[in-house]
């Protein structure tokens, strides 16, 4: 197996960590253990060096010798390098006194202070004459320091062999910790490299109705339920979008049928009377004009699905105002309204498109001597025409897209006001339905949710 450095798989890189997390963890217990270890040996040795220069005081005590190179055999050490330790005389001065038939004399370093009282007992390593020794400096008796060196052979043997064991233990630990967490990467991962796999089979083939395994009751399971929802939201998107193109094809190659056949009967025959040229030519506008209108609200419609609105505090009666203003100027219609200041968060040009497809629908299907009744209060807007209502079973599809009414289909429109202004709503949090009148029409409720930052201005009085 070829390895890479350094690791590109997520398995790898995972591998990697865990690797080094374990090696720190590993070394760092080591260390501290080698350091117990070799501070409880040399404790040991501290403890032995202690009790010898404390039985070699307490002689001394008892027992004064003039002489200190005449050291009794029952407190005599043996020579330097056995295991009951060294000993050398250091006083004031300097000036070292070794027992009798000792020649090697070990380092002074702060002897002659612990001698003049000046620096407390110590310890410290040194090598002597070829021997890793443990000294201990301790005051004998006034102006006389007495030093006794035992040898750390055995210690630092003990110490290599340990740090030997500790480097074999951890490589091993190492190289088991590693192998383990390939075997569980790959155990954990394997979830991962299927839905990786689905993710690629799916870009590939481009067919959405391929699902992942979503059985799992942990975090991998959760990531395949959102691809699921992913996948679904996505194929959903798709078929609106097939059929958008369909229903935008259908609605406009009938239009485009008829203006092109008036324009056909134009060019074919040149001995028309000119009111039948007028009038072949006037249709033939009027489909045109249909064709566009169509095409704007399909624009419309498509660019509602992808884009963000910007919104920000609108008044909604002010927006229902300007609106009716609009149709009013263009219809030559009269419009009953009753608006209630409202702030709501929203875009002021979607809102008023919005409102606008439903005073069209109302104007469209109101007799032209019945007024128009407009309301705003709350964050609702209700729209009320006199016509004839809605047939119970065209209610559930008046928003769909491209959904006409068959007393609809006489009259001009796509079929896709509606359905912008359920589009609009929703973007908003809001809805829109429609329900019979009393007496006789339809009303339009489109309802947007309200701000609680409402300026404090007089209500305006009913148009």
């Amino acid at each position: 197996m070829r390895l890479r450095w350094p690791p590109r798989g997520l398995r790898g890189q995972l591998a990697l960590g865990v690797a080094g997390l374990l090696a720190v963890s590993v070394g760092v217990a080591f260390v501290a253990a080698w350091f117990v270890v070799r501070n409880e040996l040399r404790g040991e040795i501290d403890s032995a060096l202690r009790a010898r220069a404390a039985a070699f005081v307490a002689f001394r005590t008892a027992a004064p010798v003039p002489d200190l190179r005449r050291v009794p055999r029952r407190v005599a050490p043996p020579q330097l390098g056995e295991a009951s330790g060294y000993i050398q005389f250091v006083d004031r001065r300097g000036a070292i006194t070794l027992p009798g038939g000792e020649r090697v004399h070990l380092p002074t370093t702060g002897a002659a202070a612990v001698a003049a009282g000046r620096r407390a007992a110590f310890f410290t390593d040194a090598t002597v004459d070829g021997t890793h020794v443990r000294i201990f400096t301790t005051r004998l008796r006034p102006g006389t320091a007495l030093q006794i060196a035992r040898p750390l052979t055995e210690t630092d043997s003990v110490l290599a062999r340990l740090q030997l064991l500790f480097l074999a233990v951890a490589l091993l630990a190492l190289a088991g910790g590693v192998a383990i967490a390939l075997f569980a990467l790959t155990k954990v991962l394997r979830p991962v490299r299927r839905l990786t796999e689905h993710a690629e089979w799916i870009a590939a083939t481009g067919d959405l109705g391929e699902r992942t395994d979503a059985t799992r009751p942990d975090e991998l399971g959760r990531l395949a339920i959102a691809f699921n929802t992913m996948l679904d939201a996505l194929a959903e998107s798709v078929r609106a979008q097939r059929q958008l193109v369909a229903d935008a094809s259908h609605e406009l190659r009938t239009p485009l049928a008829a203006a092109r056949t008036n324009l056909e009967v134009l060019e074919l025959h040149d001995d028309l009377r000119p009111e039948q040229r007028a009038r072949i030519l006037g249709e033939a506008i009027e489909e045109l004009r249909e064709m566009t209108l169509l095409i704007e609200e399909l624009v419309e419609l498509a660019r509602g699905d992808v884009a963000v609105l910007e919104t920000q505090l609108t008044r909604l009666d002010l927006v229902v105002e300007e609106a009716v203003a609009v149709a009013a100027r263009r219809s030559s219609r009269e419009f009953e309204t009753r608006l209630t200041p409202t702030v709501v968060e929203g875009s002021p040009a979607a809102l008023g498109r919005a409102v606008a497809n439903l005073l069209d629908n109302a104007v469209k299907w109101s007799p032209p001597d019945a007024p128009v009744e407009v309301a705003v209060a709350g964050g609702v807007v209700s729209v009320r025409d006199r016509g004839p209502g809605i047939d119970p079973e065209d209610v559930p599809h008046v928003f769909d897209r491209f959904y006409r009414a068959t007393a609809a289909r006489p009259l001009p429109g796509s079929g896709l006001g509606l359905a912008i202004v359920r589009q609009i709503a929703e973007a908003h949090g809001g809805s829109v339905a429609v329900e019979a009148a009393p007496g006789g029409g339809s009303v339009f409720t489109l309802r947007v949710p309200t701000s609680s930052e409402l300026p404090l201005e007089p209500e305006p009085q009913p148009a």
